[in-house]
């Protein structure tokens, strides 16, 4: 079939078999490229599908030759629509990991239950026997207890207070105030339960005491902080909570099992969780224009490549006063975020286009979904029922 882009909202709810694919090598030559000795070996990615985690797994498997195993919740192909963005990504990476004589299996299943955390370790101990680093990269808007069964829903909110600023509609490209409801305590609560770090911890726990985590082992959960116009809406608010928990979590997996847990808190890029947070978009619109003329914009991939390469296997984390690791160092330059500030209160709908990088926001979000992506023709009827060889 032919397969166009249908956006709804922050979502796109079609997916391109080639133009994933497309994507996924393009990540796959940045991360051969920036090839060292001495990274991780046999790795295990909760959250291996998109943004962040995939670009782990990218960046591990041909960065490193790294034996990968990948954790999602994707949706195939059914009745002839579309499978998701995330399971035509996993299917490139697996066949191109294969191709070149990698180790790659993938897990397609709820991440928070016991029944996948028990199928991750079965499957380590019987091809792995041990992981030497684990990243924790799950973005989800619900999440079930396995210990309760009781249910949980995020939510995008500041605390203590309204908050009022400008916010992007990337469907009509018209910038407008937004005012958003401070989040009552039990949506606060039940943000961290969601998003914050006990299912890291439960994930280490287990895999610690099924004992197929390698002595000196790392572990990653990744954040991000951002600047003050966003603290509200985030840092200060609800998802804010959930990310200082993961800090929380991170000490805590530290000081009870035999590996090193890290926060890395990333630059502001183009993700599915990143377009459905109000005023985030704007921010990554300007944003984007002025790293670009300074020449320090990173995608996903970059990002990651510099992590592993200079962070977490270069000698130098460079942690801040809180133990984190600040890879969004470059976004937090105090001339980049000065040339923000100094745009924010001009941009409008009429000067979004001269006076940010909606156009480079716009192609990203579409690349998401193997859309807009160079060197393919999507005129052309394509296959969609795509197998993720070590699943199908």
């Amino acid at each position: 079939m032919i397969v166009k882009p249908r956006i709804r909202g922050f979502v796109c709810i079609t997916a391109h078999p080639v133009g994933c694919t497309a994507k996924v090598q393009r990540e796959i030559e940045v991360a051969k490229a920036a090839r060292q000795s001495g990274g991780p070996k046999k790795v295990l990615v909760i959250g291996a599908s998109t943004g962040y985690g995939l670009s782990s797994r990218i960046a591990a498997a041909f960065g490193s030759d790294a034996a990968t195993l990948g954790v999602f919740y994707e949706r195939p192909s059914l009745k002839g629509k579309p499978a998701s963005a995330g399971w035509y990504n996993s299917a490139a990476f697996e066949s191109a990991a294969h191709t070149s004589g990698l180790y790659a299996k993938s897990i397609n299943g709820d991440a928070f239950s016991t029944e996948v955390k028990e199928q991750t370790i079965d499957m380590i101990k019987a091809d792995l026997g041990q992981v030497d680093l684990v990243i924790y990269s799950l973005a989800s808007p619900r999440r079930t207890d396995p210990a309760s069964g009781e249910t949980y829903r995020s939510c995008l909110k500041p605390i203590g207070g309204t908050y009022t600023n400008r916010t992007l509609d990337t469907d009509k490209a018209q910038v407008s105030d937004i005012t958003i409801d401070a989040a009552t305590k039990q949506e606060a609560e039940d943000t961290v339960k969601v998003m914050g770090g006990e299912d890291w911890e439960l994930w280490m726990q287990a895999l610690a005491q099924a004992g197929v985590v390698a002595q000196g082992a790392k572990t990653v959960a990744y954040s991000y902080i951002g600047p003050e116009i966003t603290w509200p809406v985030y840092t200060n608010g609800t998802i804010g909570a959930a990310k200082k928990d993961v800090e929380r979590a991170a000490a805590a997996i530290t000081a009870q099992y035999d590996c090193d847990a890290y926060v890395s808190v990333n630059k502001a890029v183009v993700t599915q969780a990143s377009s459905a947070i109000p005023v985030v978009p704007l921010y990554i619109s300007i944003l984007f224009k002025i790293m670009k003329s300074k020449g320090t914009h990173e995608d996903c991939i970059e990002q990651t490549v510099r992590l592993f390469n200079q962070r977490l296997y270069g000698g130098d984390l460079q942690l801040d006063e809180s133990g984190r690791i600040r890879i969004d160092d470059w976004e937090m330059e105090p001339e980049i975020q000065a040339a923000v500030q100094e745009i924010w209160p001009e941009i409008s709908s009429e000067t979004l286009i001269e006076l940010s990088d909606f156009t480079g926001y716009q192609k990203n979000f579409l690349n998401l979904f193997g859309f807009a992506i160079e060197g393919v023709d999507y005129d052309v009827e394509v296959e969609v029922d795509v197998p993720v060889p070590s699943i199908s």
